[in-house]
């Protein structure tokens, strides 16, 4: 799932906006508030997030609503990542916002009131179903002005064999546990490393969350940026314990999650968190790898996962549209409907219902049961993407640096904006 991280005001958004726009197709009906018909037309703008089947997915959805919502058109239009904030942004420039819009930064649209909030689009009904920690991040000031479309969390990927070939019982559940199982599969020796730890430059941010978030730590909220945080100290401290026990791969503050993970692939990792995807890249690398996939370890043993989501929300633009922007939206989230094309497009659902239906599938089942203690970065707060960058540019230093130290400069550089 690609996600932008830069938040601020459409018109901010508006002015920095300078890709080809291009519309990737349509569906439905035509006209503003209505066509000639008399009929009523939502616009209805979202990504590509498989480039071979997401228009069609959603046009399998807006083909069944508009036959149970004949007065109803939905006219599709799809974009590329790379140009979707380009679109939404002269859109709204141009006073032509779409009525619905799946994207992944809502509070500058939320703080220029050009949203509706989430629970005056959806039923009472729909709204609860949602999984609340996931509600909690579509929020501003208390105030949910997104649904949850799509998540992603995080687990632990375990190589049973190199377990079992070093003497560890079961899978580690706390942090001492994870040390001594990861240091016991280093020393099998011949190029194999315990725990993969991915501190380099592509997504140090996440792997730094997996480690202070799972001693109690956080990064902050919409408010205040908490890196520098006493709560934050025993992960990152956790991290060196890691590597100088010689735990970990060599390297790790250099050593990026893709090519790591594939090392795990091909049986020369003990364990590596990892995400759903990581699933289907063993399926094709390496099909009889033995593995299990587990929660992640933390200080205690308490459960927390890496979550990410985007969003689906509604403009508000015609007043007389919100009944026909509920009714899409309330069928959309039906279970029937929006499993399918949660599977179709490779994510995981957002809903209890949804994570009720697809309890079958075994190879989703240890990350939908980590989905509600989700906890997300703070990207509702204006000066997250700076400590984003932050954490890639400078938490590999803690291989070699104390750690409080690293912990400080990435305030600093993120205060700094």
């Amino acid at each position: 799932m690609k996600k932008s991280l830069r938040f601020g005001s459409a018109i901010a958004i508006a002015a920095a906006a300078s890709l080809t726009l291009a519309s990737c197709g349509f569906g439905g009906g035509t006209g503003d508030g209505g066509d000639t018909s008399g009929k009523t037309t939502l616009d209805l703008l979202v990504p590509t997030y498989d480039p071979d089947n997401t228009q069609g997915n959603w046009e399998t959805v807006i083909d069944g609503f508009e036959a149970a919502n004949p007065d109803i058109d939905v006219k599709l239009e799809v974009q590329s990542w790379d140009n979707l904030e380009s679109v939404i942004a002269t859109k709204i420039q141009g006073g032509e916002a779409p009525d619905i819009y799946n994207g992944g930064p809502f509070a500058g649209f939320a703080a220029d009131e050009l949203l509706y909030p989430a629970e005056e689009v959806v039923s009472a009904e729909t709204f609860s179903d949602f999984q609340e920690s996931f509600i909690a991040n579509a929020e501003v000031d208390g105030t949910a002005y997104a649904l949850p479309l799509i998540a992603s969390a995080r687990a632990l990927f375990v190589n049973n064999t190199l377990l079992e070939q070093a003497g560890v019982a079961a899978p580690p559940t706390t942090w001492d546990e994870l040390l001594d199982a990861a240091t016991k599969v280093s020393a099998l020796g011949g190029g194999v490393a315990g725990y993969g730890m991915p501190l380099g430059s592509e997504e140090a941010q996440a792997e730094a969350a997996v480690w202070l978030w799972g001693g109690g730590g956080t990064f902050g909220d919409a408010d205040a940026i908490t890196v520098d945080d006493p709560a934050n100290l025993p992960g990152a401290e956790q991290i060196k314990k890691m590597i100088d026990a010689g735990a970990t791969q060599a390297d790790p503050g250099s050593t990026d999650r893709s090519p790591l993970m594939d090392i795990f692939v091909q049986g020369k990792i003990g364990m590596q968190v990892g995400l759903p995807p990581t699933v289907g890249q063993i399926e094709e690398g390496n099909p009889e790898l033995d593995y299990s996939i587990v929660p992640i370890p933390t200080q205690d043993g308490s459960p927390i996962t890496v979550g990410v989501m985007d969003q689906l929300m509604a403009f508000e633009n015609d007043g007389d549209k919100q009944e026909a922007i509920t009714k899409f939206l309330d069928y959309y989230y039906t279970a029937d409907v929006y499993v399918p094309w949660v599977q179709a497009e490779g994510f995981l659902p957002v809903t209890k219902s949804g994570a009720e239906a697809l309890g079958g599938e075994e190879a989703l089942q240890p990350f939908l049961e980590v989905l509600p203690d989700a906890q997300f970065y703070p990207s509702t707060n204006p000066a997250w993407s700076a400590t984003d960058a932050a954490f890639k540019a400078l938490f590999g230093q803690i291989q070699t640096k104390p750690a409080q130290e690293v912990l400080t400069e990435i305030q600093a550089q993120a205060d700094a904006g």
